[in-house]
């Protein structure tokens, strides 16, 4: 056999391989793969969670599948596909063996929590237990909720406060500035026109500078959160921007999460984990209400920026919201609308109460957490949003 001949065949059992794990090795598959060692492994590993037995029902002759109820075989399974698979991809398998399986009430077992690979998602998974959960996992909960914060921090910290502490200087900036507050890059730039070629120079007409370094409050910010279930994700990354946020001087920030009541959480910012154990994820949503008791703490609105966090379904008086809406753009307020903060894109979301965001000036549009301190900084800075491009 030539070693051409020998590639191909190579790459025809790598490509029966490949098949059989993804079809299964039921009968009809095809392939008349068999699966040993490792990959055996990772076929149980997966069959146990896909297999047809792992839903509602099966077929007579399916493969088995499932994890049962037993906490110690869902441990193992969680073992299994952390050794057999990259984080990444453990992460999707538990989320939809939560989903798929009904696994939330084995969270409520400290050593569940202790095998599981925690993400933002599984967070927003244990908050929605928080209420259900006993004593005895909490200590083990927060502990789990506490790792993702602090990994989220660091990765989106520094970037936020560069970002916005530019935006904030530049937002400063005066018409008459002394001599050595003058930015002396963009005052050649803006007098570009007043070039006299006879002398060699600019004559600097409008001078543009910074105005002198302040510890005051700069700007304010709010940021409203709504609760409901599909806000999960984009809960947990506003309480770390929050936290953030706050840790900046020359911003004072305000936290607030609703759904149809409003709890006013900026006095936790220093600690997101307790933002998030704050939370009450779920339940219905009042948009309106919130937006007025965030209106009724806005006391300088030229220099607010407001950022409602909601898939923009109301549940209280719509044509009330649009009108708060309104009046706190009237008043100087800059207003920014999102119907996600996450990597995920927008959940489902009131298309008509987006559109009729945008009609007052207010696109609402799915925010990334890498997006999030460009947005914020354009809102400072008074600049059209970085809106992403519709797909």
């Amino acid at each position: 056999m030539t070693p051409t001949t020998t590639q191909s065949a190579a790459g025809h059992d790598e490509r029966l391989r490949r098949w059989r794990l993804v079809l299964g090795g039921e009968e009809a598959d095809g392939t008349g793969c068999a699966l040993t060692g490792t990959d055996a492994a990772m076929d149980g590993a997966l069959t146990s969670l896909y297999g047809a037995r792992a839903g509602t029902g099966s077929r007579s002759g399916s493969r088995s599948a499932g994890l049962g109820a037993s906490a110690p075989t869902v441990a193992r399974w969680l073992g299994d596909i952390r050794t057999y698979f990259p984080s990444s991809i453990v992460q999707v398998m538990q989320r939809d063996a939560i989903e798929r399986l009904g696994l939330s009430t084995l969270l409520l077992e400290p050593e569940m929590l202790e095998a599981v690979e925690a993400d933002v998602h599984l967070v927003g998974t244990l908050l929605s237990l928080n209420k259900a959960m006993p004593e005895t996992t909490k200590e083990t909960a927060r502990a789990v909720v506490r790792k993702v914060v602090e990994e989220l921090e660091k990765k989106l910290a520094t970037r936020t406060r560069s970002t916005l502490t530019g935006a904030l200087d530049r937002s400063a900036r005066i018409s008459r500035p002394r001599h050595r507050d003058i930015d002396w890059d963009r005052t050649i730039r803006a007098n570009l026109k007043n070039y006299l070629p006879e002398f060699d120079t600019v004559v600097p007409e409008r001078l543009i500078g910074y105005g002198r370094a302040s510890q005051s409050v700069k700007k304010e910010v709010v940021l409203c959160i709504d609760q409901s279930g599909s806000m999960a994700a984009s809960v947990v990354y506003a309480s770390v921007f929050g936290a953030v946020l706050a840790s900046m001087r020359s911003l004072a920030t305000r936290l607030v999460v609703f759904d149809t009541a409003v709890v006013d959480l900026t006095d936790q910012l220093d600690d997101p984990v307790d933002v998030l154990f704050g939370t009450q994820l779920g339940g219905g949503t009042d948009i309106n209400r919130a937006l007025a008791y965030c209106q009724s703490r806005i006391t300088r609105p030229a220099d607010t920026v407001m950022v409602l966090i909601s898939d923009l379904y109301e549940g209280g008086i719509r044509d009330e919201m649009l009108k708060r809406v309104a009046a706190m753009k009237a008043s100087g307020v800059q207003f920014v609308a999102l119907l996600a903060l996450s990597d995920e894109g927008a959940p489902a979301y009131d298309r008509e109460h987006a559109a009729a965001l945008a009609a007052l000036g207010a696109p609402a549009f799915a925010c990334t957490p890498d997006l999030f301190p460009d947005v914020m900084a354009a809102a400072i800075e008074k600049r059209p949003l970085p809106v992403p491009a519709a797909d």
